[in-house]
């Protein structure tokens, strides 16, 4: 099937979605919820597969314990390889964290200043993007900034741009959803600036500069800028409800890593172990300590829970335009944590 059978049938099925949750029943949700508990974390995972994930990675990191790694379903479903919890998996938003410690270690350094404005950074946008001389590297960060998100432009996930400057240009000349700092939305239109602004001021990509200064400060190899730096044989399959083919080889544009890098890498940034005192001062007054992500064919959980010191994260390579496989997963994943708790 080539690309452009493809994009007809995310665009037919995108309609017969939006049409039918007008009257879906959501009952797999619900049957999702009153499933009495099991008593282990795999069995867990089997009734995920059960409920519709082609497949499922869970990490878990409970301090002093060893790690645990769990896995099922399908790494590839065509070829019928089981899912492998060391898979390589496109982990989108949860990138934004380490977008987030880069931008604070940029204005530990003095380098980059919160308060300064988009305007400072890049006047060339002076009235292509509303408000340019107001908003603050701060209000990118928190999503306050009123930028639209060109991920919402029509036809976005159908046919992505190839570059981060026709990604940029998607909003250009587009009116504020809000006045800078009145309102909250998630935009990734922010992070990009974000992206951009790293590679401006460090005078190297964004991802080198995470390289150099989380990466290999905590001993991780398994994360990567892209999917184009690694071989896909190692990433995981992602499937779209309606969509038989594979499609891990679309560049959405995401950072790829294993869940116990993105583990590490989480419980560096909670413990204090990846910050020192006055960029830990800095982080704490922009961002937060977890994430979601959520691409195509691709959902992830990153949390530590304090109670019980544990970080748990979730994989799973199952998604659709009504959200249902989402919910699914935010369900999943309470359960996960409740036998993890329970069995602490």
């Amino acid at each position: 099937m080539n690309k452009k059978q493809i994009k007809r049938i995310f665009r037919i099925v995108f309609i017969l979605v939006s049409i039918g949750s007008l009257f879906f029943v959501p009952w797999i949700l619900v049957k999702a919820w009153i499933m009495p508990l099991p008593d282990s974390v795999q069995e867990q995972l089997k009734e995920a597969v059960d409920l519709g994930f082609d497949g499922i990675i869970v990490y878990v990191d409970e301090g002093a314990k060893p790690p645990k790694f769990y896995a099922e379903g399908w790494k590839n479903r065509e070829n019928k390889i089981p899912a492998d919890p060391h898979s390589l998996f496109k982990i989108a938003s949860i990138g934004k964290l380490y977008n987030a410690v880069a931008i604070t270690k940029l204005v530990s350094e003095g380098r980059l200043s919160l308060d300064k404005t988009l305007a400072d950074y890049f006047p060339e946008l002076v009235g292509r993007i509303e408000n340019a001389s107001e908003i603050t590297l701060r209000m990118m960060v928190q999503h306050r900034s009123g930028i639209p998100n060109y991920t919402n432009t029509p036809n976005f996930w159908v046919d992505p741009p190839e570059s981060d400057k026709k990604k940029l240009e998607l909003v250009l000349d587009l009116p504020a959803s809000f006045a800078p700092g009145e309102d909250y939305e998630y935009s990734n239109t922010n992070y990009l600036l974000i992206s951009m602004l790293i590679e401006k001021v460090s005078g190297t990509t964004q991802f080198q500069y995470i390289k150099e200064k989380i990466l290999e400060p905590l001993g991780l190899k398994n994360t990567f800028g892209s999917i184009h730096d690694v071989d896909m044989d190692e990433l995981m399959s992602g499937y779209y409800v309606g969509v038989e083919e594979d499609i891990k080889t679309t560049d959405y544009g995401s950072m790829v890593a294993t869940a116990e890098d993105v583990g590490i890498f989480l419980r560096a940034l909670n413990d204090g172990s990846l910050l020192t005192e006055e960029e830990q001062e800095i982080y704490s007054s922009i961002y937060k300590y977890e994430h979601t992500g959520l691409i195509p064919g691709y959902q992830s959980i990153a949390k530590y829970h304090q109670d019980i010191d544990a970080v748990v994260i979730q994989f799973n390579n199952t998604t659709n335009f009504d959200g249902y496989e989402w919910n699914l997963a935010e369900i999943v994943y309470s359960r996960v944590v409740r036998i993890i708790r329970k069995n602490s």
